[in-house]
């Protein structure tokens, strides 16, 4: 009698594990399958501009994303960005030097001064023209009609966008977007730069959007052309720059990807 008790009291422990393990990976599977709720937000802009986003494939389906990465073609080899979209950290890596921002400090490794330039600065510049227009989805951005843009006889409509005193690293930049009215995708970009003075610039440097690619339902830069440009005159081509290998998904990278390297020669600013 014992032993049957025993043995009773053995299986029922058997089944009990079987189903707390069962339970385990059912719960496991749901939280996998379950996709993370990322609320509408196409009805927050002004019309202009949700239509440009929407021309694009959508803020929501941006919104979706969590990581993007994409490469600078270059003579001495590409430059590869990887940027995690929900908290913008960065890396940018080349055969020469790698430097990246984990959401404090911006941080630079090397071998020897081939990257002369801010970390801090450089870390998501290229981001910020790449993943255009999504970027002026913002929090603390403001926009306003402005006068179209006259090249070569077509009319582009335009937007200037500001931001909020202390958003960002330099919150006195302004963007000026200039879209195809036809297309409703941007085709100039605007901008000035007042992360080193800190102070307000009506130097306004200006890109060309020449054509856009694919990347999983969204459009982006295939080639940029940055165009001389004065008191609203639109110049001949000054540099061009090419991306290749983007990709943008759900998929979240490792955030070890972005942490400072321990070792001497890394520089922190």
């Amino acid at each position: 009698m014992k032993n049957l008790i025993l043995a009773s009291l053995l299986i029922t422990s058997i089944i009990s594990c079987k189903q707390e393990v069962k339970s385990e990976k059912e719960t496991k599977i749901l939280e996998e399958q379950k996709e993370e709720v990322v609320p509408d937000r196409s009805g927050d802009f002004p019309e202009d501009i949700a239509a440009v986003f929407k021309a694009h494939g959508g803020i929501n389906t941006f919104d979706q994303m969590n990581s993007m990465i994409f490469e600078i073609a270059k003579p001495e080899g590409n430059e590869k960005h990887t940027i995690d979209l929900k908290t913008r950290y960065a890396r940018v890596e080349t055969d020469k030097f790698v430097l990246g921002f984990d959401g404090k400090e911006a941080w630079l490794e090397q071998d020897s001064t081939y990257f002369k330039g801010n970390p801090r600065f450089y870390h998501n510049l290229m981001f910020y023209f790449y993943a255009m227009p999504f970027v002026l989805g913002d929090d603390g951005i403001s926009y306003q009609k402005v006068d179209d843009l006259e090249v070569d006889g077509i009319s582009y409509t335009g937007y200037k966008i500001s931001y909020g005193e202390g958003i960002g690293d330099s919150p006195k930049d302004n963007y000026f977007l200039y879209y195809d009215k036809g297309s409703g995708k941007m085709k100039f970009l605007g901008y000035t730069v007042t992360f080193f003075s800190k102070e307000s610039s009506e130097k306004i440097r200006l890109v060309e959007y020449t054509d856009w690619n694919d990347v999983n339902g969204l459009q982006f830069p295939k080639t940029l052309k940055w165009r001389a440009y004065k008191d609203g005159v639109v110049g001949e081509v000054k540099s061009e720059m090419n991306f290749v290998n983007a990709n943008i998904g759900k998929e979240k990278v490792s955030m070890s990807l972005f942490k400072k390297p321990n070792i001497e020669e890394s520089k922190t600013l």
